[in-house]
């Protein structure tokens, strides 16, 4: 059977792992604790997506002077033990993943974030026998000049791992600056909305929205990419 793609590109929070309200909780709590009271529903309306590097400069002009010199690394740390104690995986997240596989469909993670917090979601969850060796994290790339999402470096990393054209290359994403990246890559981004219309990621660049993981493998697989 023919394919339109030949890799899967997969965004980790908010796609395979509820993990964003778990992040949001923390960056509430911290910017709360440097004087700017907030709480975890607004910290993910305001920051779903966004990689800490691009979140700091934000926080720091909103209160008017720097974080801390390692507020990166206590982040990602704080945010590592907390997506190790609170953490589920997406509804049909691992039974798509093992489809692909019996597919012999290639597919990778790229993610905004560390390999650290990554590893602490995929060990909680059991993931981590599905998942060794197809992460891609952001940070990983910044000693190399790499960019977080929505820069396409984190997506242009896992097509290289599987030496995989870029136009050969979907992204499930469910952020604007996910779907940004993908689009910059060359690839083709569906965005995940499972609640709600995915409007906010159609304005973004998205080619179509899916709302369950499931529909994945028939769409790789089917003779339209527009069936």
């Amino acid at each position: 059977m023919s394919r339109n793609f030949d890799l899967v590109i997969f965004d980790c929070d908010g796609v395979l792992m509820d993990s964003e309200i778990v992040s949001a909780r923390v960056v509430a709590a911290d910017m709360t604790a440097h004087g700017l009271p907030t709480t975890p529903d607004v910290a993910l309306a305001r920051f779903v997506g966004t990689s800490l590097r691009n979140m700091k400069p934000i926080i720091e002009a909103e209160r008017g002077a720097p974080l801390p010199d390692d507020w990166n690394d206590r982040m990602v740390t704080k945010i590592a033990e907390a997506m190790a104690a609170d953490v589920s995986p997406i509804p049909g997240a691992r039974a798509v993943l093992a489809r692909l596989n019996a597919l012999g469909i290639a597919w990778r993670i790229a993610s905004n974030s560390a390999d650290e917090e990554m590893d602490a979601k995929f060990g909680k969850t059991g993931f981590l026998d599905l998942t060794a060796g197809r992460t891609h994290s952001a940070p990983r790339l910044f000693a190399q000049g790499g960019q977080p999402k929505p820069a396409p470096d984190v997506f242009l990393d896992a097509a290289r791992a599987e030496a995989v054209r870029p136009d050969r290359c979907v992204v499930i994403e469910d952020s604007p600056p996910g779907v940004t990246g993908a689009v910059a890559a060359g690839m083709i981004c569906y965005g995940f909305a499972p609640h709600g219309d995915g409007a906010h990621l159609l304005a973004a660049g998205a080619h179509r929205i899916i709302d369950r993981l499931d529909l994945v493998p028939g769409l790789v697989m089917a003779q339209s990419v527009d069936a």
